[in-house]
């Protein structure tokens, strides 16, 4: 299965990824300054994780995630249509455990 270059917004959210395109590089988890993304082990990836949205409502709209992805995988909503969050200190320091868990989500194996 190639590359897909376009994906559709799927509803009102603020962020969204297209994981066929995700190759795992954890560049946009590394970027997020508000801990909305995380790493899920995901057996059936050819490195065995792949990109998880955990928090959606933290998202502040920065784009970071989306102007650094390699692979065109992760997607931001226009500024015009989403009201984005402001970066909180819980946002912050939940990233800091994001960035000091190697990049992987902090509630892996709580389901």
């Amino acid at each position: 299965m190639g590359a897909t270059f376009h994906t559709e917004k799927p509803g009102d959210v603020p962020v969204w990824v297209n994981k066929h395109n995700c190759k795992a590089c954890d560049i946009c988890v590394s970027v997020c300054p508000a801990g909305v993304l995380a790493m899920v082990y995901d057996p059936s990836s050819t490195l065995g994780a792949n990109i998880n949205i955990e928090y959606p409502d933290s998202c502040i709209g920065c784009m970071e995630c989306e102007l650094s992805c390699p692979d065109f995988a992760i997607y931001v909503a226009d500024r015009k249509e989403y009201k984005f969050a402001k970066l909180s200190d819980e946002a912050k320091e939940r990233q800091e455990k994001i960035r000091a868990n190697n990049y992987m989500s902090l509630n892996q194996g709580a389901n």
